[in-house]
């Protein structure tokens, strides 16, 4: 049986949250860890974008947005109703505006910016989560959903970046979700390591973690 292909880098916000999709609806794919200083060639022919993650499905068809994979996997099985608390607005601005800031304020080198400026407009956002949180005890609702999984890694990546000052922000709901999610066993599923794929190597199979 042909598998679906799923290349991924195990630190990558994309990548963690089509793995959490993944996961949440039993799909089971091969998994090749990528080496972004060394993306095999497959890669490049499956998308030339090169860039994580990028699902080769078994019938031949590429999808190579990470929200994409998300909502294909979940239209295929859902038993946790994740598609039922999307949240199609939220997302977009988790991955415009936040995502744009948050690169220039983890990578002010790069970027040539003021990371300072760049951390305090990514803050304007966790305080629209907050006030979501405040709410209810997720972001769409009262139990996990797709909003979750896709917003999750791009803040557990923001808090990081200076965990002691993180420490001292009045979000208390934002830290708590964010806790509860780094410490679930549907995280810990999809956060296996694993060495950089070749060609020829034994295929690593996932249906909620590697075997």
């Amino acid at each position: 049986m042909v598998e679906h292909i799923l290349y991924s880098f195990r630190r990558c916000p994309y990548a963690m949250r089509a793995r959490l999709a993944l996961s949440a609806s039993g799909i089971r794919y091969e998994v090749r860890e990528v080496r972004l200083s060394k993306k095999p060639e497959e890669l490049i022919a499956a998308s030339s974008k090169g860039t994580v993650p990028v699902l080769q499905r078994s019938d031949g068809v590429v999808i190579d947005e990470s929200l994409a994979i998300m909502r294909w996997a979940l239209a295929e099985n859902d038993p946790q109703g994740w598609l039922e608390r999307d949240g199609p607005a939220l997302i977009d601005a988790n991955d415009t505006a936040f995502k744009h800031d948050l690169d220039r304020y983890k990578y002010p080198d790069r970027h040539g910016s003021d990371p300072t400026a760049h951390r305090d407009n990514g803050l304007g956002f966790l305080r629209q989560l907050e006030a979501r949180l405040a709410r209810h005890e997720q972001l769409c609702g009262n139990a996990p959903g797709l909003a979750d999984a896709a917003i999750m890694p791009f803040v557990r990546q923001f808090a990081a970046v200076d965990p002691s000052w993180f420490a001292t922000l009045p979000l208390s709901k934002v830290k708590a979700w964010l806790a509860q999610h780094l410490a679930s066993e549907a995280f810990e599923r999809i956060m296996f390591r694993l060495p950089p794929w070749s060609p020829g190597d034994v295929p690593v199979i996932v249906n909620g973690g590697p075997s």
